[in-house]
């Protein structure tokens, strides 16, 4: 039986048998309904056999029976049964001609940069999953299992792909010659032949999965669901080779499915966005989770007129008008990506145009990109990743600064993100092009999601969500928080982790790179950036030393499985450890020591030869999934002489990822960075408004003016730490807050700023800032968590009916994790 979880204290559980059978694509096909809050349709899965059945004989049905024996068990769950057959096939309405993939009647456009566009575990899990069917006498039917959760399932069938017109060339492949008589083979060898087909007939294959989706079933499949997955046999069918590699499943979401959130926007209309969430994206279709399985994926996806539909594709959608009130957007990737990096967002999103006369991004010395000859030759090699186009064998690709880019925002944000975003992405994407190199993605989407999203952002492929908290307050959060989602696209999309549990190889990784794409955005000196990274650095050792005082210890390890790192079961299910704690998506401990453990390898080795390593490492490992170790292996076969300093991967692990609490290295660095100009100048500065509360204090009863204190102007993190210093401050009166928020204008202050604002306000019970903190509860939802924490362990009545009220007002469109740990604090 399958286990129940609690959902917000255990490990997330990837239940899909990717060793058995392995999805190579997804074809979706589905309509949105605001009314019901329910996104409905079809989805057809094209496999290819598993790793550890693709060699197998045919011939060898003794073998298949053994394999499957071990683990037979009768499941429990829900009985297996076949579903209703009355429901008619929504096969797409869009018509394909000369392999066009993007739209009703539309031909490639492909340029020359390489732009698809309209205009573009652990051990210990059980085994395979099989149920001994007992009413066909005994014998073993392979069980194939995919992640599924809060889905309705309504039928499950297998696709007759021989049926599509002019397959045939396929099955007259020389390969398939020796292939069986039975029709079940010959639809199985045609689907290896397409999925197999080699990636300069990327735009063929699209279209023939296109057909093949649309083809007639040819027999319902049993299916049974869990809560955590969605489990499919074919009766008499013992062996992945030779289960049905294409099928087609019927279903509909459910409103409160974890991977889906309806809300409304900032303006009051109606929207819908994938989360992002520990579950990802099961909620939303059954899938493959675990990140081995890698695939590409097309999708339309029918609404009303009124909506804009965006989504992870390579090319820019123009909607097709099916009927009047109801459009059709087509989105395709060709790049194989796992299944949770598919984004969607639909609503009436409004995209932010550019001025007319806008410039170009500045360029000077500084922004030509540091490639050595050792780079150059990297790019003559051949890709280590599966076949598909890959931009970084496309030498046009490879010359592209900024790749092209939309923003979208709510009407009402508009102006907003005109005068912000829009300026600041070319500058982003160059700087990480600097960085870097060769883009992963061709394009890219900026979306300003609603005011529930629970982080200040997310990158998926070719798109990034921004909260509405980057907005204001100037550039600097805004631009640091663009830099770090772009990193994305190197460290977490192009690379993932193939152990979801080392977080730290994509947060860290962005945290690090977040830094030095900000400071050659805007074009910083030497000694800016030594000045600027060296207080970032201290403000993060800070919030480190919090959090490994905070939290708990096993949540504090980078690699917590240790030496079992990457391990999967027989079948290639596995865990994500602890990736269903609640409060896991609030600590930033894997951004922070992944982050830390990055600054000192830089420093150990010199920047220059740190960034050419990274480089050379991006170009080995894009389109694959890694460990720490091919990291650390990599990087210090680069710089041999560092291991006769003592750092080996072993002192790694043993100092950085494997164990909790602060790193031994970082103990003492904090107070290296208190040397810094920019740090000892708010030290001056929080010396200043000691003396001014005491000051305020003495002479609290007597009118006269105070002898007027002349305060510097602050940098935006310089604000943070000076707010921080004087939050360890036992009191601060009134009177100082009020001269404090004058003096600063903290109310127009970036988000990270405001925060710390409302904290003093409630440690010093400040009345007259309590509209800061309902403000910020309400509209700072991706940071203001830990506020009702704040104004609940005072034990203040007013500060208390403040928290319940905010509760209230925001529960209903809150984060569900959100809003567990809110309530675990108010209740």
């Amino acid at each position: 039986m399958e286990k129940q979880l609690d959902p917000m204290k255990d490990d997330l559980p990837l239940m899909a048998n990717t060793s058995h059978m392995l999805v190579k694509h997804y074809t979706l096909d589905l309509d949105v309904d605001f009314k019901s809050q329910i996104i409905e349709g079809i989805i057809v899965f094209f496999f290819e056999t598993g790793s550890r059945y693709r060699k197998t004989s045919s011939t060898d049905e003794e073998g298949c029976q053994s394999q499957f024996d071990e683990t037979c068990k009768i499941r429990a769950s829900e009985p297996c049964h076949i579903p209703v057959t009355d429901l008619s096939a929504c096969s797409s309405t869009m018509e394909y001609n000369d392999f066009a993939v993007c739209g009703k009647g539309e031909k490639d456009t492909s340029d020359k940069n390489g732009n698809h566009s309209n205009g573009e575990q652990a051990s210990g899990i059980p085994s395979s999953k099989n149920c001994c069917d007992i009413e066909n006498h005994g014998s073993t039917d392979f069980l194939l299992v995919l992640d599924c959760c809060d889905l309705s399932v309504l039928k499950v069938e297998e696709v007759d792909v021989a049926a599509v017109a002019d397959i045939e060339k396929f099955a007259r492949s020389a390969k398939l010659t020796d292939a069986s008589e039975e029709l079940g083979n010959l639809r199985n060898q045609i689907v290896h032949e397409l999925v197999t087909l080699p990636a300069d007939r990327w735009k063929e294959q699209l279209y023939y999965y296109t057909r093949c989706s649309q083809a007639p079933g040819c027999g319902e499949l049993l299916f049974t669901t869990g809560t955590w997955s969605l489990e499919i046999r074919k009766l008499g069918i013992c062996t992945p080779r030779d289960f049905p590699h294409a099928i087609r499943i019927w279903y509909k979401t459910k409103p409160e499915g974890r991977s889906v959130t309806w809300t409304t926007d900032q303006s009051g209309r109606p929207c819908v966005y994938t989360m992002g969430s520990p579950i990802n994206n099961r909620a939303l279709f059954p899938c493959q989770e675990p990140p081995v399985a890698l695939s590409t994926w097309q999708a339309t996806v029918r609404t009303a007129a009124r909506f804009v539909v965006l989504m992870s594709g390579e090319n820019s959608a123009e909607p097709v008008q099916l009927q009047e009130g109801i459009l059709s957007w087509y989105y395709y990737v060709t790049m194989p990506m796992p299944a949770s990096t598919f984004t969607i967002a639909i609503g009436c999103w409004e995209e932010v145009k550019q001025q007319p006369f806008t410039a170009d991004v500045q360029t000077n010395s500084d922004f030509s990109l540091p490639f050595s000859q050792a780079d150059l030759r990297w790019h003559e090699e051949r890709c280590g990743h599966v076949e598909y186009p890959c931009r970084f064998q496309n030498p046009a690709a490879r010359l592209q600064t900024v790749i092209p880019y939309r923003v979208f925002a709510p009407w009402c944000l508009m102006e907003n993100c005109k005068e912000l975003v829009l300026q600041l992405i070319p500058q982003c994407l160059s700087a990480a092009y600097t960085t870097l190199g060769t883009h992963p993605f061709s394009r890219l989407d900026v979306l300003i999601v609603p005011s529930n999203f629970s982080s200040l952002g997310m990158a998926s492929p070719h798109i990034i969500f921004l909260s509405q908290s980057v907005l204001p307050g100037g550039q600097h959060l805004c631009g640091a928080r663009l830099c770090h989602e772009i990193a994305h696209a190197w460290f977490g999309l192009a690379i993932g982790a193939r152990d979801w549990t080392e977080e730290w190889i994509s947060e860290g990784f962005a945290t690090y790179l977040e830094d030095i794409f900000w400071a050659r955005a805007q074009q910083l000196s030497h000694d800016e950036v030594k000045g600027q990274q060296e207080l970032k650095a201290l403000l993060r050792w800070r919030r480190l030393r919090d959090e490994v005082q905070n939290s708990e210890e096993e949540l504090q390890v980078l690699r917590p499985n240790k030496e079992n790192t990457g391990e999967v079961s027989e079948s290639g299910a596995s865990v994500v450890k602890h990736g269903l704690k609640a409060e896991k998506i609030f600590l930033q401990v894997h951004y922070l020591k992944g982050y830390f453990l990055l600054r000192s390898l830089a420093r150990a080795i010199g920047e220059a030869s740190y960034l050419a390593s990274l480089r050379k490492f991006v170009h080995k490992f894009h389109g694959q999934l890694v460990l720490s170790q091919d990291f650390l292996y990599m990087l210090l076969e680069d710089i041999p002489e560092q291991k006769e300093s003592g750092l080996t991967v072993e002192s790694i692990f043993q100092n950085w990822l494997d164990t909790s609490g602060m790193p031994k290295p970082l103990l003492e660095e904090g107070e290296t960075w208190k040397e810094c100009q920019l740090v000892q100048q708010v030290s001056g500065e929080v010396t200043k408004w000691i003396q001014t509360n005491q000051r305020i204090r003495k002479n609290s009863k007597k009118k006269r003016k105070q002898d007027e204190v002349i305060f510097q102007k602050l940098l935006p993190d310089q604000l943070v730490l000076l707010l921080e210093s004087l939050l360890e401050e036992k009191t601060l009166c009134p009177r100082t807050l009020q001269c404090l928020e004058k003096t600063y204008k903290l109310r127009e202050q970036d988000a990270e700023v405001r925060h710390r604002w409302c904290e003093l306000i409630v440690k010093h019970k400040y009345v007259p800032g309590y509209g800061d903190v309902e403000k910020f509860l309400r509209e700072d939802q991706a940071m203001g968590v830990y506020l009702y924490g704040e104004l609940m362990v005072n034990e203040d009545a007013k500060q208390q009916e403040l928290a319940y009220k905010c509760f209230a007002a925001a529960q209903e469109h809150m984060d569900v994790s959100s809003a567990k740990v809110v309530a675990e604090m108010l209740f």
